[in-house]
């Protein structure tokens, strides 16, 4: 098994969906571990050094939300959804628990590839050239690319892959007010993600840092949003 092949880890209570999943990501190239339940799944992303997690919503005992939170408390792989529930407000909840993208069953396994391939390239856009990653700075605030870490202050903020590169894409260019669409392309190169998505998202971080007093992100009605004047 080469070195650089990705790892998911797959957790779905329905043999045929663990199946077609399980096929289309190992036909694509990925190594797979698929799971039944979610027991433990916190610990097998550590233990079997997992890349990103697929993971169902609908579990028999703790529900993927539940499972999701378990898994952020520890780390902060990369993590998509599948729920057979197709209401905004499902795919809304799932975002702020942690998840970085919300695929709804039933679902094409073209799709699901595509999905898992984005959001592994956003975690991996900072270490894919060549130099040295800069350090992003703003005041207190500083996100280092090549460790994927966060903090403020010397405090340590654990954000996710998807959150990491929203946040990185606005102190890259301090001051510049960029739209919807253009974080969008800038931070999650994948046509599926809304505007309402987005939105969570900020909000999401947003409250990570609320408990250090500061918030990273200014809204500027009408446009869309900039890094925070350093505090």
């Amino acid at each position: 098994m080469l070195a650089d092949v990705k790892h998911i880890l797959v957790i779905d209570d329905e043999p045929h969906i663990r199946d077609v999943v399980t096929y289309a990501l190992e036909k694509s190239g990925y190594r797979v571990t698929a799971l039944s339940e979610g027991r433990g799944a916190a610990d097998q992303v550590e233990n079997l050094g997992v890349d990103l997690v697929v993971l169902d919503i609908m579990l028999p005992g703790a529900d993927g939300l539940e499972i999701c939170r378990q898994i952020r408390a520890k780390s902060s792989v990369p993590l998509l959804f599948l729920s057979a529930r197709s209401d905004e407000v499902d795919r809304i909840i799932g975002l702020e628990v942690g998840g970085d993208d919300y695929l709804t069953k039933p679902f094409s396994p073209r799709e699901l590839v595509a999905r898992v391939k984005a959001i592994l390239r956003r975690f991996e856009r900072s270490t894919e050239t060549h130099q040295t990653p800069r350090v992003l700075v703003c005041g207190a605030l500083s996100l280092d690319p090549e460790r994927y870490e966060t903090q403020y202050g010397g405090q340590k903020v654990v954000l996710t892959a998807t959150e990491f590169a929203l946040l990185a894409s606005l102190l890259e260019r301090p001051g510049v007010v960029l739209s919807r669409a253009q974080l969008i392309e800038r931070a999650y190169d994948d046509v599926h993600i809304s505007e309402r998505t987005l939105d969570t998202h900020v909000r999401r971080i947003r409250a990570k840092f609320r408990g250090l007093g500061i918030d990273p992100i200014m809204t500027v009605h009408g446009v869309g949003y900039k890094a925070a004047e350093a505090p």
